[in-house]
């Protein structure tokens, strides 16, 4: 008796990423390096914009390379407690 072979397809299993980032990310740091840029209205301000627009891409892209879900999975890290006892007390949070 064989196993049936299922395929699994790419676009299904990707991890869901915006110029080599991640989404959300990438979006809000758009978004703040153009409000930056254009809200100054000089050519000072254009510059930073573009500077801090590339810093946080090449920082963004780096940490996709490395877990295309770093962002996701550092939120839920820092949600659990620093020690968790071996036993359970009577005064523990319900």
């Amino acid at each position: 008796m064989e196993l049936n072979r299922i395929p699994i397809h790419r676009a299904m299993n990707r991890p869901n990423l915006l110029i080599g980032g991640e989404r959300e990310l990438v979006l809000v740091s758009g978004l703040m390096s153009a409000t930056l840029a254009f809200a100054g209205s000089s050519i000072a301000t254009i510059i930073a914009g573009a500077l801090l627009w590339f810093g946080f891409l090449s920082m963004l892209r780096m940490m996709a390379n490395k877990d295309p879900f770093m962002s996701k999975v550092y939120l839920r890290h820092i949600k659990y407690q620093s020690f968790y006892p071996a036993r359970s007390t009577p005064y523990r949070d319900r």
